[in-house]
């Protein structure tokens, strides 16, 4: 039996003898329930109550508090907003020749108070500013709602869109929405359930806030019954000044009634004096409706009045607040007080029922220690053996330890197996006892079902990221990958690694002819019948494409190799069928050998399918072995590959322009930009010698870009001196196939001719018709192309595959014939050349014919009314500053060709 089931068994019958120790001794509830619980549980009950209300008291004077302050916060943007209205009034009056008439004032008689008074608006505008952004921290909806408004007001105020009486309604029913915001604090911190002096101190300060916003509007509602728009106006500015006035005279006789001394002293001096006296007399309606009218100084002298004033009742609002906060805070320090008391005590009890309760812990202590200690133990992850002992409930517990202890042992084994990955032990299949340990062992199982189908997707996923989905050969990092590992083994037993590339011939004729489908079953059969030939031990991977490798080790000599290829060659040429059809191809194949230790996998990769490019140039279907003469070359291209991305950077390239001819009105159209290398130590570098280099990397890329830019700055410079002629002339400027598939190839034209102030209808972008031919994504950016405006042409048209039917559906403007055709002189090319522009012209496009190097062939394309021409026998290719002086606006060539 294993030792884990021995163990098992053990702590079974363990079980069974501690179940019948388990009930010696006394209880424990005996010594503990009489003593501890009963009176711990009523000083608990009881300081919880306690401590409940004293700190709902102490909240609630907080609240209070809060809301005494809140009405402060209100009070003071509502007085702020009642005192800028007074002035914004005032101001519209002497903006007004006809109220001011009313008044029974000049224009120029107020015209020197107006800077003043505006002043006195400002800042009010100001203090209303200041109290709502204050008001913002504690009321921001309610803030931002009246800062709104009052914007609003402002604006209309300000551009006279509104009457004196409208305008004064809105900003009153501004100020009655904060009195109203004010009242409901008031009543909030009065329900609040505050002692009845600080109730009648929040009641003080809301009488005197409403005695504020009615004294603040007397003024402005007298003004309104002296200026108005109308008969009906005036009257109703009459009973809206006479009934302000009766209800702000009753909220005087109110605020001798107020309840706290200091605030009734404040009032009764303020009531009293001469200031507020002779105000009041003025403002009264039921004085004599006779009196005289007053002069601009009286009224100025009345309007300071009025401000000095109301900077007083402020200062009463403020004492009466100061008042009810301090009351406020006073309630709130007692119940705070109060709280602490309770608690106090609370705890005083708590620790006289935890000596109590010390004393009780002595009789028990030995053997709840040591049984703490037991649980700490296996808390702490130790699996001791649990001794049981003492009352008969520390020996139920010391029981149940013990069980759970032995339940984690085995749990322990389970997790231990788990951990080690040996997920067939049999211990993972043994259930634990009780709900916990069913629901406990499920976990495992799951667990384990979980690690068997990740190491399985693990598996999948890493052959996956390892191989080509569809022919199920190692990718190309895979296959770089095995190759490194390889040569790695060579350089460790001496022993020579071989690389085969292998290029299909024809691949790309089966996809366009066929589909991509029929392609696909043909790589898979290509894939098979490769495996099949070579040994047990090599690999054959798929790089991407049409292009497999395979990867020999060892290789005794390189006749192998080349035996290899030839037998992989003679089984690719075979006849394959693929979905019903039956289709041929061929193979070339590149050898490269490993000789040296240390050697790159890379490098070796790079050798054999520089091998397989010379075995495709020079008649396909054949193997070439990597040599000497192919290393040698392979340097000088990395060679010169930076040698050209230095020249770029150090300034080595240059521009230069040939003229595009119009053949019929003997004048230039245009000018096409080449590339020159003038090569330190070496020379001027034809472009045939760099450009296919650069092309067969991204090099081709940033050249293109800069000759773009240079390019069309130089036409925008031209263009700059105002010559006629250089308005009309266009740029054409060569993009290669490589830079013309990148996604960026749009954004990068539209940016040069952005930066050079270009128009885009005269750039003109050159193109192969090969890379129109090989690859759709071209086509997609030649439209994109066409959409900014940019003229599209073919280059050298009739080097490559495409047809003259074609033109009908490429995205081009213009056709170049190349210089082949123009230079032949026997009548069939002669005649293929007029049938080409006869072609574009049908389809739209217009045609530039060239390699003109003979007054004979300019006057035959004179003849076959070719729209374009340039060559040697028109203009070499010349300096910017020389291009640029054929554009003065004279006659440039009395007749071409003469």
């Amino acid at each position: 039996m294993p030792t884990a089931q021995v163990r098992y068994c053990a702590a079974d019958n363990s079980d069974m003898a501690k179940s019948r120790t388990d009930r010696r001794g006394a209880p424990l509830w005996v010594f503990l329930t009489a003593l501890v619980c009963v009176p711990l549980a009523a000083v608990v009950a009881l300081t919880v109550v306690v401590a409940g209300a004293r700190v709902e008291e102490a909240d609630s004077a907080a609240r209070a508090e809060r809301a005494v302050a809140s009405m402060a916060l209100l009070d003071s943007a509502r007085g702020a907003a009642e005192r800028e209205v007074m002035w914004s009034l005032v101001l519209m009056v002497m903006d007004d020749p006809a109220a001011l008439r009313d008044v029974g004032f000049e224009v120029a008689e107020v015209a020197s108070y107006r800077p003043l008074t505006s002043s006195f608006r400002d800042g009010y505008r100001l203090k209303t500013d200041e109290a709502l952004a204050a008001l913002a921290g504690t009321s921001p909806v309610l803030a931002r709602s009246v800062a709104d408004d009052v914007a609003a007001l402002r604006e209309s105020g300000d551009s006279g869109s509104v009457g004196l009486q409208q305008l004064y309604l809105r900003y009153v029913s501004v100020s009655d929405q904060l009195m109203s915001a004010q009242r409901s604090a008031a009543g909030d911190a009065g329900a609040e359930g505050v002692p009845s002096a600080t109730r009648r101190a929040i009641q003080d300060v809301q009488l005197m806030a409403e005695y504020a916003q009615a004294a603040s509007r007397q003024l402005p509602l007298w003004l309104g019954s002296v200026v108005h728009d109308g008969p009906d106006e005036l009257i109703g500015s009459r009973l809206a000044w006479e009934t302000g006035w009766l209800h702000y005279t009753d909220l005087r006789q109110q605020l001798e009634s107020l309840s706290q001394p200091s605030l009734r002293q404040s009032w009764a001096g303020f009531a009293a004096s001469d200031s507020v006296r002779a105000l009041d007399k003025v403002l009264d309606p039921t004085a004599s409706r006779d009196r005289p009218r007053l002069t601009v100084v009286q009224l100025a002298a009345l309007m300071t009045s009025s401000a000095a004033i109301d900077g007083q009742v402020v200062g009463l609002v403020d004492n009466g607040v100061d008042s009810a906060l301090a009351l406020a805070a006073a309630d709130r320090s007692a119940a705070n007080d109060r709280y602490t008391r309770s608690v106090g005590g609370g705890v005083v009890v708590l620790v006289a029922a935890a000596l109590g309760a010390l004393v009780l812990a002595r009789v028990v202590s030995r053997s709840l220690g040591r049984l703490a200690a037991q649980a700490r133990e296996v808390s702490e992850g130790t699996l001791v053996e649990v001794r049981s002992g003492g009352p008969r409930e520390v020996r139920t517990v010391s029981a149940a330890l013990g069980s759970a202890v032995d339940s984690l042992r085995r749990i322990q084994d389970q997790a231990e197996a788990v951990a080690k990955g040996d997920l067939a032990n049999v211990v993972l299949a043994q259930p634990l006892p009780g709900p916990l340990g069913a629901v406990v062992h499920a976990s495992v199982e799951q667990i384990v079902s979980s690690m068997r189908h990740r190491e399985e997707l693990q598996s999948a996923l890493a052959h996956r990221s390892a191989h080509d989905p569809l022919t199920e050969l190692p990718n190309r990092a895979q296959a770089r990958a095995l190759t490194a590992a390889a040569l790695s083994r060579g350089d460790r037993t001496g022993e020579m690694t071989g690389l085969l590339v292998v290029d299909l011939d024809g691949f790309k004729a089966v996809n366009d002819r066929h589909g991509h489908a029929c392609g696909d079953e043909v790589l898979r059969e290509v894939a098979r019948r490769m495996r099949a030939l070579v040994r047990a031990g090599d690999v054959v991977a798929r790089l991407g494409g049409d292009e497999f490798v395979v990867l020999v080790e060892p290789v005794d000599n390189e006749a192998d190799l080349v035996d290899l290829a030839e037998r992989l060659i003679a089984a690719i040429g075979e006849p394959i069928t693929a979905h019903d059809r039956v289709v041929r191809m061929g193979a070339s194949v590149g050898v490269a050998v490993s000789r040296d230790a240390g050697g790159d996998a890379d490098v070796l990769l790079a050798e054999a399918d520089a091998a397989a490019a010379r075995a495709k140039t020079s008649g396909r279907g054949r193997a070439e072995v990597f040599d000497d003469q192919l290393r040698a070359q392979l340097a000088e291209h990395a060679e010169l590959e930076r040698a050209i991305a230095d020249g770029l950077a150090h300034g080595e390239m240059s521009v230069v322009y040939q003229p595009v001819f119009d053949v019929a009105a003997d004048r230039i159209a245009g000018y096409e930009a080449l590339l020159r290398w003038q090569r330190p130590g070496v020379g001027m570098v034809p472009p045939d010698q760099f450009i296919p280099v650069a092309e067969a990397t991204r090099l081709i890329c940033d050249i293109d870009r800069w000759v773009l830019d240079e390019a069309v700055h130089q036409l925008a410079a031209w263009r700059a001196t105002g010559s006629a002629t250089a308005q009309q002339v266009t740029m054409a400027v060569n993009i290669s196939g490589r830079h013309l598939t990148e996604r960026r190839v749009i954004s990068d034209v539209a940016e040069a001719l952005a930066a050079a102030g270009v128009p885009a209808d005269r750039l003109v972008v050159e193109v192969t018709e090969t890379v129109l031919v090989d690859d759709p994504v071209a086509a997609e950016h030649l439209a994109g192309l066409r959409a900014l405006g940019v003229t599209v042409a073919i280059d050298d048209f009739g080097t490559g595959y495409t047809s003259i039917g074609q033109l009908r559906t490429l995205p081009v403007d213009v056709l170049k014939i190349d210089r082949s055709f123009v230079a032949a002189t026997d009548l069939g090319s002669e005649e293929l050349v007029a049938l080409m522009v006869r072609a574009a012209h049908t389809f739209g496009l217009t045609v530039v014919a060239e390699g003109v190097e003979e007054v004979e062939q300019l006057d035959r394309l004179r003849a076959d009314a070719c729209d374009h021409a340039q060559g040697y026998l028109l203009s070499r290719p010349l300096a910017a500053e020389q291009a640029g002086a054929l554009l003065a606006d004279l006659p440039v060539v009395a007749e071409l060709g003469s």
